[in-house]
C-alpha cells in the first residue's frame, strides 16, 4: 500500500468510521473517488486531514467525516435528482453523482465554478450540470435531495418547497459558533420530519437569508 493508499485507509479507519459512517456504498465511494485531485494545488498533504481545506474566497472543503456522514444521511438511490448550493472543489459534487442519476450544482464564484468543472471533467463525470449564479435562497427545480454546503443563519423555505415527496434536504442552520446539521424530510407534501445530527460551524453561503436582528 502506498503512502497515499494509507492515508486514504487512515482517513477512514480513524476519523469516518469512529463517527458512525458504517454505509459501505459511502466507504467505497471514499476509495474511489481521489479527494487529493479536488484539493487546490499545493494542499494535497492536507488531503485526508480532519480538517477544513481552504479553497479561497470564504469558502472550504468539509472535513472528510462530514462529506461521508451527510451523504450516509441523504440515502441516495440510483434515481434521485440531486441539487447541490456551492459547488466548491467539485468534491462532493463526484460523490454525489456517482450515487444519484443527476446532480445540478451551483457555485456563485466564477473561479470555484471553473476550478469544479475541472476537476469533474479530469474524472469524466458526465451526469453533473453546473450552473453559475447565486442559490443562496432557491434555484428553480423539484429534487429529491438538496445539499447546502455553507451555513445559513434560517433556512429559506424555497429549499422545503423544492423538496419532491420523499426529498432530503441537508443543511447546517444557525450562527456561529452553534450550529446544528440538520436532515430534513418531506414525509408527504407539506409535510418535513427534521432530524439533528450533529453539532457543528461552518462559514454561511454568500447572500444567504438574514433573520431579522435585534438592534438595540
Amino acid at each position: 500500500m502506498g503512502n497515499v493508499e494509507q492515508a486514504r485507509f487512515n482517513m477512514v479507519e480513524q476519523q469516518i468510521r469512529p463517527w458512525d459512517v458504517l454505509d459501505m456504498r459511502v466507504l467505497d465511494l471514499l476509495s474511489q473517488i481521489k479527494r487529493e485531485r479536488f484539493v487546490p494545488p499545493g494542499r494535497q498533504s492536507m488531503a485526508f486531514m480532519d480538517m477544513e481545506i481552504p479553497l479561497g474566497h470564504e469558502v472550504s472543503m468539509w472535513q472528510p467525516k462530514m462529506e461521508a456522514r451527510a451523504l450516509q444521511a441523504l440515502q441516495l438511490g440510483r434515481n434521485d435528482r440531486v441539487l447541490e448550493v456551492g459547488s466548491g472543489s467539485g468534491y462532493l459534487t463526484a460523490l454525489l453523482s456517482h450515487l444519484a442519476m443527476h446532480v445540478t450544482s451551483v457555485e456563485i464564484v466564477p473561479e470555484l465554478h471553473a476550478f469544479a468543472e475541472k476537476n469533474l471533467a479530469a474524472h469524466h463525470i458526465n451526469n453533473v450540470t453546473l450552473a453559475l449564479g447565486d442559490a443562496a435562497q432557491g434555484w428553480p427545480g423539484s429534487y429529491d435531495v438538496i445539499v447546502l454546503t455553507g451555513s445559513v443563519p434560517i433556512l429559506p423555505e424555497a429549499f422545503q418547497n423544492s423538496l419532491k415527496p420523499g426529498g432530503r434536504l441537508f443543511a447546517i442552520i444557525g450562527d456561529a459558533p452553534a450550529m446544528h446539521a440538520d436532515l430534513i424530510t418531506c414525509v408527504a407534501p407539506n409535510i418535513l420530519e427534521r432530524v439533528t445530527l450533529f453539532e457543528t460551524s461552518i462559514a454561511p453561503l454568500q447572500n444567504t437569508l438574514q433573520p431579522k436582528r435585534f438592534v438595540f
